[in-house]
């Protein structure tokens, strides 16, 4: 499936994946600070953004996404990074594509299986009826009764969208996302890849715990570990100098 896509700076291409409930804004910043080193392209992942909507929301399909993107584009030696679902997607993109690679960012995300725990911010999100409320303030009216964090709250409204005049819409299809998450939740296949691999991680998330370290590496064995302080899952956003000295620390060499 062709996902969209967006792009700036010239050289290496450089990929980025954003996570669950997210699309490519999510990660213009970053973009804008790396265009000066690579040729950055920001993807929407299938069911995100604007990229189309699909009933099949697996990793394989996913990577295969970015599969056929990478060949649309002729692209070779790639750098891939991705956050969250996205560093699952990139994880598999790796077992299955990996003579595309040159290295490999993983951002706050394991290969171990995860438990649910989503179902708030779906419920909050099915909560909102976008035929009786048509403004963003009055989103996040409804969101605030069962989310109390400002910035995740913030995070989920980016993707509502005017679809035509007083008519809300989401951009993402969370109907299949909410019946596709055991799928997104599941571990990543058991298969090693010796792409160089670096893992970053929020010092104060649990998505990546020490004891998953050793797992971690039988999957990637050529791999390294940063965690970043005070920061958690967000840990772009939340310690973008650190995050951003991180990738560039490890892409640069």
């Amino acid at each position: 499936m062709k996902i969209t896509y967006r792009e700036m700076g010239e050289g290496q291409p450089f990929i980025i994946a954003h996570g669950l409930f997210g699309f490519s804004d999510n990660w213009q910043s970053h973009a804008n600070k790396l265009a000066d080193y690579y040729r950055v392209i920001l993807v929407d992942q299938r069911n995100h953004g604007h990229s189309d909507w699909s009933e099949v929301h697996t990793y394989d399909a996913m990577a295969d996404d970015l599969y056929e993107l990478i060949q649309e584009l002729d692209l070779k030696n790639v750098i891939l990074m991705g956050h969250s679902m996205g560093g699952k997607t990139v994880m598999r993109f790796a077992q299955k594509y990996t003579d595309l690679l040159d290295k490999l960012i993983v951002v706050d995300m394991g290969v171990k299986q995860y438990p649910m725990h989503h179902r708030e911010i779906i419920d909050a999100i099915l909560a909102i009826d976008l035929n009786v409320i048509h403004t963003r303030a009055g989103a996040e009216e409804e969101l605030s009764k069962s989310i109390s964090s400002f910035g995740i709250r913030q995070f989920l409204l980016k993707n509502l969208f005017w679809k035509e005049k007083k008519q809300l819409a989401w951009r993402m299809n969370i109907a299949v996302l909410e019946r596709e998450m055991p799928e997104i939740l599941k571990p990543l296949e058991e298969m090693e890849v010796f792409t160089p691999t670096l893992f970053i991680r929020g010092e104060l998330s649990n998505y990546i715990l020490d004891e998953d370290w050793n797992e971690i590496e039988d999957f990637f064995p050529d791999s390294e570990l940063v965690s970043i302080p005070n920061a958690g899952h967000w840990v772009h956003s939340e310690a973008p100098k650190e995050f951003l000295e991180a990738v560039l620390s490890f892409c640069l060499r």
